[in-house]
């Protein structure tokens, strides 16, 4: 049987930062396949764009599929384990994640249970490249077990994420003479200041909206008045994303150019009867899916709280559940298919 703990270990120690997860991507295709020809499946790589891929295996039909994503975040570390825990880059999010979903599937092949699939993807911390892919070649699944960490308990809702790109322009000159030039970080930092008052949605279920400013970057050296500027910005949908678009427009004004590169909406989930439930505030790969690979579930093992930290970690016990967790949902979803 799959030791999780080996398998997750493994998984971490190959680093897979978004956009460079083909070596990920192997390490599984060729983890599945022994289960594949054992079983009588099929494992396959689903292209998604230049050197990158999902990976997707199926037993029988895929009436439930199990799915995460293979990419990390930056920086990358390596693993280490102590007694209770796993550490390192992935960890949590979400490579112990795949470790419970693999070894879930082997125990209900094991068990004789039949018309499951694993799907692991590419790009979910960018951009869902991966997902969108998939959402274009849907295999004729119904239910869609999406993992992420949610400490192994039902998400009942999710947040959306509305990226933005804030570029100002200006002319360069040499700092001794500011009067000769336009300095583009200063408009910048104007219309950061607006965009920060900006007023954001709130939502019964959900909570506020937030707004995070990722990444700024711009100028030249010391001693030169800028000519370009640009922020990163995040903000945690919680509901219609119209309103936050116009604000942020009007917040920036004539001092800085607003361009959207990503809109994933709010999602609400069902429940699931005899399963713990929680709300998260993250963004996820499921309203890229749509409805393509069937009715979306979202659980995993993990505290999002330590994900995209140098602490990032998962407990051992909840591996191990979340292994016998995900049996119990493809069994019950199964029966209902």
């Amino acid at each position: 049987m799959t030791d999780i703990f080996q398998l997750t270990r493994k998984l971490v120690d190959i680093e897979s930062v978004t956009n460079h997860e083909a070596a990920a991507g192997e390490f599984l295709f060729e983890t599945l396949s022994p289960l594949s020809a054992r079983f009588s499946g099929h494992v396959e790589r689903c292209p998604v764009e230049a050197d990158r891929f999902n990976v997707f295996a199926h037993w029988g039909e895929p009436l439930v599929t199990l799915s995460t994503h293979m990419d990390t975040v930056p920086p990358f570390f390596p693993s280490r384990e102590d007694e209770d825990f796993i550490w390192g880059r992935g960890a949590a999010d979400a490579k112990g994640i795949i470790a419970s979903m693999i070894a879930a599937a082997e125990g209900l092949l094991e068990s004789g249970a039949r018309n499951f699939g694993l799907l692991f993807v590419v790009g979910e911390e960018r951009n869902s490249a991966g997902a969108y892919a998939a959402a274009r070649n849907p295999r004729g699944s119904r239910f869609l077990i999406n993992g992420e960490p949610t400490e192994n308990k039902l998400a009942l809702a999710s947040k959306g994420i509305l990226r933005y790109e804030i570029e100002a322009r200006g002319k360069l000159a040499h700092s001794a003479y500011p009067e000769l030039g336009e300095s583009a970080i200063d408009k910048l930092l104007d219309a950061l200041q607006e965009i920060r008052k900006i007023a954001l949605p709130e939502d019964p279920l959900l909570g506020p909206s937030t707004l995070n400013i990722g990444v700024i970057s711009g100028g030249r050296a010391p001693n030169v008045v800028p000519d370009a500027a640009v922020a990163e910005i995040a903000v945690r949908l919680v509901g219609d994303p119209a309103p936050v678009r116009q604000a942020m427009i009007d917040a920036a004004g004539s001092r800085a150019e607003v361009r959207e590169i990503l809109c994933i909406p709010a999602i609400n989930f069902e429940r699931l009867d005899g399963f713990e439930t929680s709300i998260v505030a993250y963004t996820t790969d499921v309203p890229a899916f749509g409805d393509s690979w069937g009715k979306p579930f979202l659980l995993g093992p993990g505290n999002i709280h330590v994900a995209h930290t140098n602490e990032e970690r998962v407990s051992k016990k909840e591996l191990l559940a979340a292994s016998s967790i995900y049996r119990q949902m493809v069994r019950k979803l199964l029966g209902d298919a």
